[in-house]
């Protein structure tokens, strides 16, 4: 990807983590890896996907009765609150908790298509949502919805 893309601090913070797990393409994205990287027990059962925290132990539990991509969207969701957030959501104020998930939602989108793996891709090939898709291993929606963010800040930096 050749343009004048200035990524956010919170995606270059992704990419940078990243690379000192040495995860540096789609494959090594795998969510047991990224877990035990970071000590986190990271359990898979029939019940809505969240996080916790109580001292040293850190827990993810994705809803195993959702899809494959929508659990590893879920996956990085949840990762967020534990790299990110502190707190109990059912404690705090309407207005913290709608922040921490509007936070979680776009660390999703880079932590699920990481800058510096995605500029390995032609965005100008006619199937670069589904190959994304394929590819990361995460829905058609969040890769097209990636890729318009991208656009977007391009275009609006030409202006």
């Amino acid at each position: 990807m050749k343009l004048s893309y200035s990524p956010t601090p919170l995606e270059s913070w992704v990419s940078h983590f990243y690379k000192r797990l040495s995860i540096l393409q789609p494959d090594d994205l795998d969510e047991h890896r990224i877990a035990r990287a970071l000590n986190i027990f990271l359990v898979y059962k029939e019940v809505p996907s969240l996080s916790y925290e109580f001292g040293r132990f850190r827990s993810i539990t994705i809803d195993k009765r959702l899809p494959t991509k929508i659990q590893r969207e879920r996956f990085y969701h949840e990762l967020c609150h534990i790299l990110r957030h502190a707190g109990r959501q059912i404690m705090m104020p309407e207005a913290f908790r709608e922040l921490q998930e509007w936070d979680a939602r776009n660390f999703t989108r880079y932590a699920a298509l990481p800058l510096h793996m995605i500029t390995a891709f032609d965005f100008k090939q006619p199937a670069i949502v589904e190959v994304l898709s394929e590819q990361f291993r995460v829905t058609p929606e969040l890769c097209a919805e990636r890729l318009k963010r991208i656009r977007d800040k391009v275009k609006h930096v030409a202006v």
